[in-house]
């Protein structure tokens, strides 16, 4: 009957209409911030010592746990509290009510209880979460829910497999890691170093021993039939503190001296000596060695310089602890390094001057290149290929991007290189 007045049986009906959308923007809240949260942050979280962090976590791992249960309680508060609402708009308004209450109720379900609380959840992830984790971990240990959260991911499970292997659950790639960094750094959370130094890292399982040593070409070696102190005058020029000791030839590599062994040497009045009777045993490895690998063998053998050979068993270069942690952490000099060219304050709009022994991948990262590699491993050796041969100082060669300028040559080497952008055409 329209117009009926209003009783105790209506009061309890509305509270129980309102308790029951509390509990569906409850249920919303939850859903999106937990649904959101991965399991790095929620351990993290764990770690700084926030409350309900220990259940954000066991939910974390396992998402597919909490999902359904939470979507078919959101379904049901909604669903319910629409169909009370319908009932209580009918007997007191008449069919026009039930219109007029759905479409208050579809408006306040929307903003209140639907588009607030998941707004609220994109927007404060971490303390949503951790407020709505420990009362969703309730719930799942309550049996009837424990139940049909089993019932219904096997249902799920099962029609998903339908169209295929329902496989693992999707992990994190290297890719996913970086960006994380980047968007660390962007967001303040870490420092530029930091996010270089990650990438570095992540990175270096990837780094093959070519990619880093000095090629034979810049070996510093001394023969075997010169003396301790001849060895010992040519590590102190050079400024290294182990130098290979050929045999036959640069092919033939039969040992390694000390900086620290010669001295001693010398100090003993030893110096007329051959460094052949007191050098130390070799040790080779192949370029394609990765690099991380090799900082295993380091640590083991504690030998801080190593011999690369090529496929063909001849001498490719000289790697040593220092080129492994620069891999890391970047170039490390002092003052018996040569000087090298100061690209710090340069940009690509203006051009870029870079060493021809400077590694591709290394000038794309810092410098916001997009250089082509494919078969060489430095700037050198790009202009090499696109030279097609030895080129001249001056000579200009182009990519799609840039613009190669050698601008210095040590024989047949290129030492430095200007790259331009090409412009483009109007």
């Amino acid at each position: 009957m329209i117009g009926a007045t209003w009783s105790s049986s209506d009061t309890y009906l509305s509270v129980s209409v309102l308790v029951l959308l509390i509990f569906s923007g409850f249920f919303a809240l939850a859903e999106t911030s937990l649904v959101r949260m991965n399991k790095s942050r929620a351990r993290s979280l764990r770690d700084q010592g926030r409350r309900g962090a220990k259940a954000l976590v066991v939910l974390a791992e396992a998402p597919e746990r909490f999902l359904n249960p939470l979507l078919l309680l959101v379904l049901i508060c909604q669903l319910v509290s629409a169909t009370m609402v319908g009932v209580l708009a009918e007997r007191l308004f008449g069919a026009a009510g039930v219109f007029i209450a759905t479409v208050g109720e579809v408006v306040v379900i929307f903003v209140i209880f639907e588009a607030i609380p998941k707004n609220f959840a994109v927007q404060h992830p971490d303390n949503a979460a951790l407020t709505t984790a420990p009362v969703v971990g309730a719930l799942l240990k309550f049996w009837p829910i424990k139940w049909i959260s089993s019932l219904l991911l096997s249902i799920a499970q099962g029609v998903i497999g339908l169209f295929g292997s329902t496989g693992q659950t999707q992990r994190m790639t290297e890719s996913e890691v970086l960006n994380m960094a980047d968007v660390a750094h962007e967001d303040h959370a870490i420092a530029k170093e930091e996010r270089n130094f990650i990438r570095s890292v992540i990175e270096f399982g990837d780094t093959i021993v070519r990619e880093i040593m000095v090629p034979r070409i810049d070996m510093v070696d001394i023969v075997d039939t010169a003396t301790v102190r001849e060895a010992l005058d040519l590590a102190i020029a050079t400024g290294r503190s182990r130098i290979p000791v050929l045999g036959e030839g640069v092919d033939d590599v039969v040992g390694i001296v000390n900086l620290r062994h010669l001295a001693g040497l010398v100090a003993e009045g030893r110096g007329e000596a051959l460094v052949a009777r007191d050098m130390g045993e070799v040790r080779f490895v192949p370029e394609t060695k990765r690099v991380a690998s090799l900082l295993s063998e380091i640590r083991r053998s504690q030998s801080h310089l190593f011999v690369v050979v090529d496929e063909y068993g001849g001498t490719a270069g000289l790697v040593t602890l220092e080129d492994v942690l620069e891999e890391l952490v970047g170039e490390i000099t002092d003052e018996s390094d040569p000087s090298v060219v100061d690209t710090q304050e340069q940009t690509i709009e203006a051009g870029l001057i870079l060493s021809g022994r400077l590694n591709i991948d290394d000038a794309n990262e810092e410098y916001g290149l997009a250089l082509p590699k494919d078969g060489w491993d430095t700037v050198g050796g790009l202009v090499l290929d696109l030279a097609g041969g030895v080129p001249d100082k001056g000579d200009v060669f182009s990519t799609k991007r840039y613009h190669l300028t050698v601008i210095r040559m040590d024989g047949r080497r290129i030492e430095e290189v200007l790259i331009e952008p090409v412009l483009e055409k109007s």
